[in-house]
């Protein structure tokens, strides 16, 4: 068993815990209340979905407590309940993910539950009906929304015939084609134990935990089959794209480069996202679109790493005739920090937000486990938390502007709209 992790950020203590069959967590002992929360990620999301099948991952994951082993979905959540067991799965482009929270007096429960989940879910023709008509309704609200028909526009044009391009809910069509066999197949290919991360935090013993992650993971498959996703980049900079849709302001969603959480440049840019857009009220963008000339509502910014890409993803919404004026601006703000920088009072000030607002993201277990087994997922080393802030301190004006070279470059923006923007 390797040495703990001492930090000064979020939890105390971080301990690596391998059980006798090769599992790994990484754990964080609490003994404040008597609960458990636990977070895992699989490598493989919906960049997995095969090819007309677009959509599968996610109906995967909504279908995992939808009945496992012996039960039922009703038996199944009802198993839940009797022990207010929180049991749930997500997927994202790169991985299939999943909490579970209970009390310490019903892990034992909690755990053969979750084990059941991925390693005997039961994909029950009736769940899958009923799972699949719940995703059709969503397809069909999302396509009168400007938001969500905006979003699905920008990453079709960013990354035309990739895995990334591909809405991750996927289309009537996709939904309506996925079949039980699919999802057998999906499943078998992607719950297994190598390049799966682990984070517990709660009142559990290392000899607890370790039991633990040999019942639930342990004869899970020893490695995935994951179909290659090759590297890939933001394309269309320099274009502007319209969805018509009938309303009286447009959304609007743009992009321009980025970097990955495991590049060096990573906590540079994301200083400098802060400046730009990331910084809620204080932002560039905020002030100057928002508060200064009244142009919308909310604007903003935020760094997007996926495992073979990086991009910088903004959003904002106007009336249609003022669509141009906002874009303006975005773009004038734009040039601005890549040519001059921020000033040394916005680089400390972000810095100093940045570093005290950090163990905000620690304040519950299930927070602390989320962010633990997303820096595992990173493979940013057990250490990270430890050495966030100093990294976040140690960025100058020599960095953030390496970091604007890199993700701001020309200005040049893909830029998408839904609705009726009166632009030139």
């Amino acid at each position: 068993m390797s040495q703990s992790v001492q930090t000064k950020s979020g939890p105390a203590e971080i301990i690596p815990v391998v059980s006798p069959g090769g599992v790994e967590a990484w754990q964080v002992r609490s003994s404040f209340v008597p609960l458990v929360a636990v977070g895992f990620a699989f490598e493989g999301g919906a960049a997995q979905d095969p090819p007309g099948r677009e959509g599968a991952m996610q109906m995967l994951s909504r279908l995992l407590d939808e009945g496992a082993g012996p039960y039922g979905s009703d038996a199944f959540q009802e198993r839940l309940a009797e022990h207010a067991i929180e049991l749930t799965f997500t997927s994202s482009p790169d991985a299939l993910g999943g909490s579970l929270k209970t009390l310490v007096a019903h892990a034992d429960d909690a755990f053969d539950l979750l084990r059941l989940a991925l390693a005997e879910p039961r994909f029950d023709q009736d769940a899958v009906e009923r799972v699949r008509a719940q995703m059709l309704a969503g397809l069909r609200y999302q396509a009168n929304d400007p938001g969500t028909v905006a979003s699905r526009r920008f990453i079709a044009e960013g990354f035309p015939g990739h895995p990334y391009g591909h809405p991750s809910s996927g289309t009537q069509e996709s939904v309506a084609a996925i079949t039980r066999d699919d999802l057998v197949a999906l499943h078998r290919r992607i719950v297994a134990r190598s390049h799966l991360k682990i984070a517990a935090v709660g009142d559990l013993s290392e000899a607890a935990l370790a039991r633990h992650l040999d019942a639930t993971f342990g004869a899970l498959p020893a490695k995935p089959v994951l179909e290659a996703v090759a590297p890939t980049r933001l394309v269309g900079r320099g274009t502007r794209h319209v969805v018509d849709l009938d309303v009286p302001q447009s959304v609007i969603r743009f992009g321009f480069e980025g970097v990955s959480w495991r590049d060096p440049d990573f906590i540079p840019a994301y200083v400098l996202n802060h400046i730009l857009g990331g910084g809620a009220f204080t932002s560039r963008l905020f002030q100057e679109v928002r508060e200064r000339r009244g142009l919308a509502y909310s604007v903003g910014t935020s760094l997007v790493s996926y495992r073979r890409t990086a991009m910088t993803w903004g959003y904002t919404a106007t009336k249609n005739e003022r669509v141009g004026e906002c874009l303006e601006v975005i773009g004038s703000e734009i040039a601005k920090l890549r040519e001059d920088g921020p000033t040394d009072d916005e680089l400390e000030k972000a810095k100093a937000y940045l570093t005290g607002s950090y163990a905000l993201g620690f304040d519950t277990s299930t927070k602390i486990a989320h962010q633990l087994v997303q820096i595992a997922f990173e493979d940013l080393g057990i250490d990270y938390i430890r050495r966030r802030n100093d990294l976040v301190a140690a960025v100058g004006q020599h960095d953030i502007r390496r970091a604007a070279e890199r993700v701001l470059g020309d200005g040049a923006m893909l830029i998408v709209m839904a609705g009726r923007p009166d632009i030139a």
